[in-house]
């Protein structure tokens, strides 16, 4: 199981664990945040997964594709550590990983 530490627009810090080969939207989102709408069910046509992702894991993402890129464009809460967490698969390089859900836009 991979951890991953998850802060919620509340601010309140939670650990949650999954399965190498999920998304951590799938992760996130069975594991009770609702603020994580990820209303496209992981098909990278919105916007609603958007976290943000601490600085030391960033190079241990896939790259990002030109939709997420777009689709986090059109959020005022992007920042240089934004993600579409639909877009990340869990491995065991990010055990341990810690992100940040983004504010609503």
């Amino acid at each position: 199981m991979i951890r991953i530490s998850v802060e919620g627009r509340d601010g309140a810090v939670r650990e949650v664990s999954g399965n190498a080969g999920v998304s951590l939207m799938e992760v996130i989102r069975d594991n009770g945040f609702d603020e994580l709408l990820a209303l496209c069910g992981g098909c990278c046509s919105c916007a609603t997964c958007h976290v943000i992702v601490a600085s030391d894991y960033s190079e241990k993402l896939p790259a990002m594709t030109n939709d997420e890129d777009d689709l986090l464009d059109s959020s005022d809460h992007r920042t240089p550590n934004s993600r579409l967490s639909c877009q990340i698969k869990l491995s065991v390089e990010l055990d341990g990983l810690k992100v940040k859900i983004a504010d609503e836009d």
